[in-house]
């Protein structure tokens, strides 16, 4: 039987959203996040769960949402309760029941990888968390924001054409953009023949003094927007990504190469995004980093680089994953002020067996704004 609320429980999510919403909307502009973490056996469809359990609770209308989950989540299995046994799920039905909890209108960009960094949901200084085992996800949640644009874009590999058409970067918001502050850039299907020489084609137009390059090589993306996922087949290679414009918006990152192996080399790394000053209000922080690294590389020692990521910005939330390649080098951007040149011969942006610490600061905000 139907209790009296079970009405209420049917209503779209997106108009529940709306709701709570409207009260917010003109105050608060900052970003929200949800986060599923099963670091023991996987549950079914966590990050899903997580997003319905949760929404509620979202004071914010996305505009624009960058979830990211481990391979685990989207090729697990399913309980069948007609069936003795589990049924294999997968990844499109997943991003399928994902996309459906979100606004129509709201851009999604869903990335699949190996590993997961995560600050857990309810607090920017939650102690973020590196899970290479186990299922976990998470799905940032970034409103309308005034002074600010984020566009998502995808480049697929042209299997007729050798030589990437620049001019597609104009569409994308990546060229003629004066606004244009960083670039998140995600290569699928690396082991495709090509795909790094792809990649190449497009970070080497974008390597500017004036723009913040990160991100990695995942294993696929799941979601972009129906038209374009639907028209992509599954083994084809490419890139994906967000592009973070506005006059507001300043960055840094900071590159962790081979050599860093330890706590103090570690902190020294933060030491130098924080010598950057970005604004820490309003901010968010990204770890990239090879599936070589975490406790593998740190000689079983857990949760190294998160850690130290927090002993420096404690109120800065942190999010990423283990992949199976890094896109990044030492740079700040407030301004034209550069920490370190990216694009001499010796400085590539493309790596392996690295860190890649970004933090993106999103423009100031009111004081009541929680």
């Amino acid at each position: 039987s139907e209790g009296p609320g079970a009405g209420r429980r049917r209503q779209p999510v997106c108009r529940l959203w709306r709701e709570c919403a409207r009260r917010t909307l003109r105050t608060r502009q900052r970003l929200a996040w949800v986060s599923a973490l099963e670091p023991g056996p996987a549950e079914s469809h966590a990050l899903v769960r997580a997003l319905a359990r949760e929404l509620e609770k979202v004071h914010v209308l996305p505009q624009t949402v960058l979830y990211i989950a481990d391979a685990e989540t989207f090729s697990g299995h399913e309980e069948c309760h007609d069936q003795k046994k589990a049924r294999k799920r997968n990844s499109k039905e997943t991003a399928i029941a994902l996309e459906k909890l979100l606004p129509k209108r709201c851009q999604v960009l869903g990335l699949v990888t190996p590993g997961i960094v995560v600050t857990p949901m309810g607090s920017s200084s939650n102690q973020p968390q590196e899970i290479e085992d186990g299922e976990a996800g998470f799905a940032l949640l970034f409103p309308k924001i005034d002074g600010v644009k984020i566009q998502t874009f995808h480049f697929p590999k042209d299997l007729k054409n050798r030589v990437f058409d620049e001019s597609k970067f104009a569409e994308a918001g990546l060229k003629n953009n004066p606004d244009l502050r960083v670039v998140l850039l995600f290569g699928y299907n690396s082991w495709k023949s090509g795909a790094t020489r792809f990649l190449h084609q497009i970070v080497n137009p974008l390597n500017e003094k004036s723009i913040i390059l990160a991100g990695g090589q995942v294993e696929s993306f799941t979601s972009l927007t129906s038209e374009n996922n639907n028209a992509q087949p599954s083994d084809a290679c490419g890139v994906v990504g967000l592009a973070f414009s506005g006059p507001q918006i300043q960055s840094a990152t900071v590159l962790l190469d081979q050599d860093v192996a330890d706590e103090r080399t570690a902190e020294a790394a933060m030491q130098r995004l924080k010598a950057a000053n970005i604004p820490e209000r309003n901010t968010i922080g990204f770890m990239f980093a090879c599936v070589g690294r975490g406790y593998r590389h740190y000689k079983t020692k857990r949760n190294m680089e998160a850690d130290a990521f927090r002993k420096f910005f404690p109120n800065v939330p942190l999010f990423g994953f283990f992949g199976h390649g890094e896109i990044g080098c030492d740079r700040i951007v407030t301004g034209n002020f550069v920490l370190r040149e990216c694009n001499d011969v010796k400085d590539d942006l493309l790596h392996g067996y690295t860190t890649v610490m970004t933090l993106i600061h999103l423009g100031s905000t009111k004081p009541n704004q929680v």
